[in-house]
C-alpha cells in the first residue's frame, strides 16, 4: 500500500518509550482523524509539527519524549492522520488522500496485530511496515461519515 509505505519506512527508525497510555478506544475507528490527532496534541502525547508529511498529505507524528503510547498492548512508534480541508494537517506536494485516514504504527507482526484488532472488535486494517517487526493500524472514516461533516 503506497499510501503509507514511504511514511512508515521513515517511522521505523524512531525509538518508542515504555508503555502506559492506551489508544485502543481511538483505534476502534469510530472517530474522525481530526479528533484522534487533536486529542493527542492537546494531551501533549505527540510532538508537533509533524515529523513528516507525505505527498498525499498524510501527517506522521512522533510520540512525545515523556508519552508512553500503546495500542492493544503494543508500543506505538508513531501516529498518523489526514482529514481533507482541516488546518490541523499540513498539505503534501502531491494529490491528497481521497478521504480521512488515521492510525498508529506499532511494534508487532501484522498477523499478531490483526488478531488483537479482531479480538477488540476494531474495524481497523493492518499493513506491514517491516514484516514481522512493525505494523500500521489504519482507520478510514466511512464515506457516509464524510458526508455528514
Amino acid at each position: 500500500m503506497r499510501l503509507i509505505s514511504g511514511l512508515l519506512a521513515i517511522i521505523a527508525v524512531f525509538p518508542t518509550p515504555a508503555s502506559s497510555y492506551a489508544l485502543d478506544d481511538q483505534l476502534a475507528c469510530a472517530e474522525t482523524a481530526h479528533d484522534f490527532v487533536v486529542r493527542l496534541v492537546e494531551a501533549h502525547s505527540i510532538k508537533t509539527p509533524p515529523m513528516r508529511v507525505e505527498s498525499n498529505s498524510v501527517n506522521a507524528f512522533r510520540p512525545a519524549n515523556d508519552a508512553s503510547l500503546t495500542a492493544f498492548g503494543l508500543p506505538v512508534h508513531a501516529v498518523f492522520g489526514y482529514q481533507p480541508d482541516d488546518p490541523l494537517f499540513k498539505g503534501g506536494g502531491g494529490k491528497a488522500s481521497s478521504g480521512p485516514v488515521y492510525g498508529a504504527v506499532v511494534l508487532g507482526s501484522a498477523d499478531s496485530v490483526k488478531r488483537l484488532l479482531v479480538d477488540a472488535g476494531s474495524t481497523a486494517v493492518v499493513h506491514p511496515v517491516i514484516p514481522l517487526v512493525l505494523t500500521a493500524i489504519v482507520c478510514r472514516q466511512p464515506s457516509s461519515e464524510r458526508i455528514k461533516q
